[in-house]
């Protein structure tokens, strides 16, 4: 384990992001990979009025599940429901049935139902492009909200999940103790160009090369900018 002080140093940014783009361009090459689930949800919509709501359902079906199970359950709701009125009509055993085996698929499929009728009620119909209006709806915090304006809007955001959260404090690029806490540390620290790309990036790098338990160090593209704070064993 590195015992250098942990966020004593700025990083080489640029360096950082270089590296990982480089990584996740020839990792997504390789023969039957796909990229994190929202993303690849997202690819699948033109810009416009179905991107963000297929963005909002990927990423709350997306928490605390597994990236295959939620690009299945994800393909299959929304095949069914392009808009709210759809998800509406399906009903509550039917979204239900439609989002298993997502981790709380039950939970997730009454706010859904909740979410589409606020949509609808409030907002025309759309998903709003402003984070009180997003994290007002059931089920969404800051996470899922910055991942739509994001991903949907391609409005500047830091989504912060587990994967963001353990890489930047086990990097030392940062000394944080929650997820909310990292993306306020990042608003201030990290460039501007570098946010919309920052969860992308170490959600694919953090599922499959700095993963919380033993990472393969031994492969790290960015281990010139990492302490290996915490990390008593490692590939």
């Amino acid at each position: 384990m590195n015992s250098k002080k942990a966020n004593d140093t700025e990083p080489d940014w640029a360096a950082v992001f270089r590296s990982l783009e480089k990584w996740r361009k020839a990792f997504l090459a390789a023969p039957d990979i796909e990229d994190t689930a929202v993303a690849a949800i997202a690819g699948e919509y033109e810009k416009g009025l179905a991107k963000p709501w297929a963005v909002l359902v990927s990423t709350i079906l997306s928490l605390r599940t597994k990236d295959e199970v939620t690009r299945s359950a994800s393909r299959r709701l929304l095949e069914k429901a392009r808009g709210p009125t759809e998800l509406l009509a399906l009903g509550l055993e039917e979204t239900a049935r439609l989002a298993y085996p997502a981790g709380f698929y039950q939970t997730k499929a009454a706010n859904l139902q909740k979410i589409a009728a606020l949509l609808l009620e409030k907002h025309g119909g759309q998903v709003p492009a402003d984070m009180d209006a997003l994290v007002s709806l059931p089920g969404v915090g800051r996470k899922t909200a910055n991942l739509v304006l994001t991903e949907a809007f391609d409005m500047y955001g830091i989504c912060v999940d587990i994967h963001v959260h353990r890489i930047c404090n086990r990097a030392g690029w940062l000394a944080t103790q929650t997820p909310e806490k990292t993306e306020i540390a990042l608003r201030e620290k990290l460039p501007k160009k570098y946010w919309k790309r920052i969860n992308g990036l170490l959600v694919l790098y953090g599922q499959n090369v700095c993963r919380p338990v033993s990472p393969f160090c031994s492969r790290c593209v960015i281990k010139d900018h990492c302490l290996r704070a915490g990390v008593e064993k490692s590939r």
